[in-house]
C-alpha cells in the first residue's frame, strides 16, 4: 500500500475516538488487515509477535516488532501513525513488552494468534476484549477513495468473467479451466488469484468447491466464483453462472428466480436499513419461488482490505447500513448431486441506495455445449 500519512493519521484518530466511546484504554493491533489499514503496510512476522500498541487517550503508539523485521517498510509503517518502533530479539518475552505498555481495558484485534493472546490475557491486570467493535466499525465505512479502489478491482475481475467462453470448454477439466482463469486474473493486474471456484455439474452444489479433475460436460451448469486483490490490497469477488449449452426449463426457471432474488436484495440496500433486511429480501424471494431450502448460506459479506470482513449479510443481522459500506450480495441455489447457481455482485451503499461495483451480465450465460 502507498497511501499518505494524512490518511493513516485520520484512521488512527477515528479508531481512538471509537475506542474512547466504548471505554477502551489501549488497543493492541497485530499483523494482518487491521495493521495494513492503520499503517499502510502488511507486516508478516510469522510466529514472532508484532503489535501496534495504541493508547486511546492520545500519545505516540508503540510498534513492538522483531528486530530482524525492522526494515524500511516497517519504519514507514510506524512513521505514518507517529509510532515509536520497539524492536525485540529472540529470547525476549515480547508479550511482556506489550503487557508493560497497556493498562485498564485492553482491546485486541481478532488476528492476534492464541499463542500471544492467552499469555497477554494472563499478564494484563485489566479486562481484555476483542477490538471488533472498535476497528471493524471504522473499517466498515469506506472513504470514496476506498470505494473507487474496490470498483477498479471489480472492473478487472469483470473483464475476466467476460472472457469465460475462452476458459470453460466441454472436455476440459475444472482444474485446467482454473489455471487459465488464474492467468487471466494476473494479466488484469491483480496481484494474484485469491481463489478460483469452477464448480461444474454436481460440483456446483458445493458453494466452496474450488476446482477438481472433473471434466466439464455438455449440459453442465458451471458456477465460477473468482477474485484477487489490487496492489493496494483492496479485493475483488464476483460469481457468475454459466450453462454449457441451452439449460433445461427447470434450471432456467430456478436461475431466473435467483436473479430476481438478487435484484430485490440489492434494491433493499440503503442507509438506515438493518443489513439483515437485505438477507431477508433474497431469502423470502427464493422461498416464494419454492427454492428457500436450496439457499444454504448467508447472502453476503463485507469486503475491502479483507476478502471477508464485517458487515455480514446474514439472517437477523442488526448492523445499520451507512453510506460507504461495501459488501457482496450473493444468493445461491444448490441442488445436491445435480447443479448449483450463484450470482454475486459487490455493492457500495450510497446516499439513497446502492451502487453495484460489478457491472457484467447477470443472466445465466450460455456457452458452447
Amino acid at each position: 500500500m502507498n497511501d499518505s500519512t494524512g490518511i493513516h493519521a485520520h484512521r488512527l484518530g477515528a479508531v481512538r475516538d471509537r475506542a474512547r466511546e466504548l471505554g477502551i484504554d489501549h488497543l493492541v493491533v497485530s499483523s494482518g488487515e487491521d495493521m495494513a489499514y492503520l499503517t499502510g503496510e502488511r507486516i508478516d512476522s510469522h510466529e514472532r509477535l508484532t503489535a501496534l500498541v495504541i493508547p486511546a487517550a492520545g500519545g505516540a503508539p508503540v510498534l513492538v516488532v522483531p528486530s530482524l523485521e525492522l526494515t524500511d517498510t516497517v519504519r514507514r509503517a510506524a512513521a505514518r501513525v507517529g509510532a515509536e518502533p520497539q524492536p525485540w530479539s529472540d529470547g525476549t518475552d515480547a508479550v511482556a513488552l506489550v503487557v508493560g505498555l497497556v493498562s485498564g481495558r485492553v482491546a485486541v484485534s481478532g488476528a492476534l494468534p492464541a499463542l500471544h493472546l492467552v499469555p497477554l490475557g494472563q499478564g494484563v491486570d485489566g479486562e481484555v476484549v476483542l477490538a471488533t467493535d472498535v476497528i471493524d466499525a471504522v473499517r466498515a465505512v469506506k472513504t470514496p477513495e476506498e470505494v473507487e479502489q474496490l470498483a477498479e478491482a471489480a472492473r478487472r475481475i469483470d473483464a475476466v468473467h467476460a472472457r469465460m467462453g475462452e476458459f470453460l470448454r466441454v472436455g476440459r477439466t475444472e482444474r485446467e479451466a482454473g489455471e487459465l482463469i488464474t492467468a487471466a486474473i494476473e494479466a488484469e493486474g491483480l496481484t494474484h488469484a485469491e481463489f478460483v471456484i469452477v464448480g461444474s455439474g454436481p460440483n456446483g452444489a458445493d458453494p466452496h468447491h474450488g476446482v477438481s479433475d472433473r471434466v466439464i460436460e455438455a449440459g453442465d451448469v458451471v458456477v465460477v466464483d473468482i477474485g484477487g486483490p489490487l496492489p493496494s490490497g483492496y479485493h475483488s469477488d464476483c460469481t457468475r453462472t454459466y450453462a454449457m449449452g441451452e439449460p433445461p426449463a427447470d434450471v432456467a426457471e430456478a436461475y431466473a428466480a435467483l436473479e430476481e432474488a438478487q435484484r430485490l436484495a440489492r434494491e433493499a440496500v440503503r442507509p438506515g436499513v438493518a443489513i439483515g433486511e437485505v438477507d431477508a429480501a433474497a431469502r423470502e424471494s427464493l422461498a416464494a419461488a419454492g427454492l428457500g431450502e436450496l439457499f444454504i448460506h448467508r447472502t453476503g459479506h463485507g469486503i475491502g482490505l479483507g476478502l471477508h470482513e464485517p458487515p455480514f449479510v446474514a439472517p437477523g443481522a442488526t448492523t445499520v447500513l451507512e453510506e460507504g459500506m461495501t459488501f457482496s450480495v450473493e444468493p445461491g441455489v444448490y441442488v445436491p448431486g445435480h447443479w448449483g447457481g450463484r450470482l454475486e455482485d459487490i455493492v457500495a451503499v450510497t446516499a439513497d441506495g446502492c451502487r453495484a461495483l460489478n457491472t457484467g451480465p447477470r443472466g445465466l450465460t450460455v456457452l458452447g455445449g
